[in-house]
């Protein structure tokens, strides 16, 4: 059997000291680990979900009493600029927020889908779960088709306190700087 040029140089690459190497550099997680990042991801689907089913009233509870919410560019996250789309220093802040979108603001009504991929945990100490996750989300107006409206990620501080998960900080970071419509509905 004749081999391409492209299978030998991947034959070669999983190769290691003449070895057949699947998971290069890779360890398996354990039980907890990926018990850990199953309970992150139910979480960041319960609060995607929360926001697409139009339950905003339920969105702060994801939330801490002093917890950091803030919508911002890569650009402005990875130069440490602490200016947002958003930004919201506290529970009450996010309540406020969704009492005045009900009843003050003046938008065309829309609703949102998240897809969200599964968490990466990038630490764990005392309680405190650091997450990165990426995210896509669609935006419906009446009478239009779907469009993306943003992509990018969000990266979490969560407080497990043994029973439930909660934001100690969430920050979305938008991978383009150019959003169509003002962000009425949080991410």
């Amino acid at each position: 059997m004749q081999r391409t040029c492209g299978t030998w140089f991947l034959a070669r690459l999983a190769q290691v000291d003449g070895k057949l190497n699947l998971m290069p550099e890779k360890r398996i997680p354990s039980n907890s680990t990926l018990a850990l990042q199953h309970r992150v991801d139910v979480f960041n689907r319960n609060y995607g979900h929360t926001i697409d089913d139009d339950a905003l009233e339920e969105w702060p509870a994801f939330f801490l009493d002093n917890a950091r919410y803030m919508i911002t560019t890569r650009q402005n996250h990875e130069e440490n600029m602490p200016v947002g789309l958003i930004l919201c220093d506290n529970r009450g802040m996010m309540e406020d927020r969704v009492s005045a979108l009900r009843v003050a603001n003046l938008f065309e009504p829309h609703s949102y889908r998240h897809l969200i991929d599964p968490p990466i945990i990038t630490d764990q100490q005392k309680g405190e779960i650091s997450a990165k996750t990426s995210f896509s989300c669609f935006r419906t107006t009446q009478g239009s088709a779907p469009e993306i409206f943003c992509t990018g990620k969000y990266l979490d501080r969560i407080i497990d306190d043994g029973k439930k998960l909660k934001f100690l900080e969430r920050i979305v970071v938008c991978d383009s700087e150019r959003i169509d419509t003002l962000i009425v509905i949080p991410l």
